[in-house]
């Protein structure tokens, strides 16, 4: 039995995301042990998960453009090695600055090489079971992300911080460069009804046109509200379960939980949108996010905690995959690397935002309330902004004819 190569790409796309992910999560657990030793306070050493974000969302930009220029190996190579060069050399580093510097930019822009050349990709070497695929190599990510914690921490008791940090860049080596060779480019011809799928939703705009067109705009500003809306309390969840009396064990296997669901809610929504389309299915996803935010407002009790966690856990879980998506119907394969990085960039702004805003507003209340208000609102925007996504042949039938009213 031969196994498509497309699914290939796919564990490809999640095992070297999750990696790189899995790395800049880890920063978290490293907080508390690096402050002790080394005497930098945690703001200082929290500025490199904000360097981390802002160099992820200018890598997705960078290397997606280039992908589509020189091919997705390439990319996925030097970011591979890039990875492990910042996690080494930050394990090593004498001074904040230095740290700041290696993990923080370094390891951004690496992770950046992932994220947006490896699922435009994959939506390239798909056409059925396009959501699915794209869905699963978010679902990568996310474990990396969620099984960083543990092994970090095990490591950081085994051997202390540098010894640990200079494992991760090691086994980042070793497990992304070799994987970097089996990604392929999509064949020309996957069979003829795929080719005529591909050439029927392809766009002929080039990047600077696609660029300035409404539908990006709005796929851009959902992308960034999005994750805006769910950044900061996803952030701050542990700290505002501790706030209502929540022991600090069980306050962290809240945020665990919300893991898990976002890892079933990427796979299960891929699957539905699949069947209905990925807009109907980020409606739903982002209406769902957005009310599950205005939970925490009434939410006191442990079990109440772990019941939003899972319910929100799914939707911010489930609507992330689709964007991609949603960026390959509207504007095709050939420049779906450069499109899908600039989105991407413009969502990385959001994650960046909604921790730091969260921190300012309980600094400036004593409380998380106005942040979940905040949060709330910026939710129910992404779903207003979401409405306004046209068909994609709807869509281009009505730039091709104010091309061609411009150019008379």
């Amino acid at each position: 039995m031969t196994i498509y190569y497309g699914w290939v790409i796919v564990a490809v796309g999640g095992m070297v995301g999750g990696v790189g992910l899995g790395a800049m999560y880890s920063l978290s657990v490293f907080l508390q042990p690096m402050s002790e030793a080394m005497g930098w306070s945690r703001a200082g050493i929290s500025t490199a998960a904000l360097l981390n974000w802002l160099g992820m969302g200018v890598g997705s930009l960078l290397w997606g453009a280039l992908s589509d220029r020189f091919g997705t190996r390439v990319v996925v190579l030097s970011g591979g090695v890039l990875l492990g060069a910042g996690l080494v050399s930050a394990s090593q580093a004498s001074t904040l600055g230095q740290f700041q510097l290696l993990f923080g930019v370094l390891v951004g822009l690496a992770v950046g090489s992932f994220y947006a050349p490896m699922i435009a990709t994959t939506t390239r070497w798909f056409t059925k079971h396009r959501s699915l695929a794209v869905s699963l190599v978010s679902a990568g990510l996310a474990t990396g992300a969620m099984t960083a914690g543990p092994v970090t921490r095990w490591m950081i008791v085994s051997f202390g911080w540098r010894t640990a940090m200079l494992i991760i860049g090691d086994v980042a080596w070793l497990l992304v460069i070799p994987a970097a060779f089996l990604v392929r480019n999509a064949p020309a011809q996957v069979g003829a009804t795929a080719t005529t799928l591909a050439s029927a939703e392809d766009s002929p705009l080039t990047v600077a046109q696609a660029l300035r067109t409404p539908q990006f705009a709005a796929i851009a500003l959902t992308h960034f509200a999005c994750c805006a809306a769910h950044s900061g309390p996803i952030f701050h969840m542990v700290t505002n379960a501790m706030d209502h009396g929540v022991p600090a064990m069980a306050a962290a296997s809240i945020l665990s939980v919300a893991g898990l669901a976002a890892l079933s809610g990427r796979i299960l929504c891929g699957l539905i949108a699949d069947s209905i389309g990925a807009k109907r299915t980020l409606l739903a996803g982002l209406a769902i996010q957005a009310v599950a935010v205005s939970l925490y407002l009434v939410t006191r009790e442990l079990p109440t905690f772990y019941l939003v966690a899972l319910v929100f856990g799914f939707a911010y879980g489930g609507v992330m995959p689709l964007y991609a998506v949603l960026i390959r119907e509207y504007f095709g394969a050939r420049i779906m690397g450069t499109t899908f990085g600039a989105a991407a960039f413009i969502s990385t702004l959001g994650m960046a935002l909604g921790p730091w805003a969260g921190g300012w507003l309980y600094d400036a209340f004593g409380s998380y309330f106005w942040l979940f208000v905040g949060s709330f609102g910026i939710g129910l925007g992404a779903v207003a902004i979401a409405f306004t996504f046209r068909p994609p042949a709807e869509a281009l039938a009505a730039l091709g004819r104010a091309e061609a009213a411009t150019s008379a």
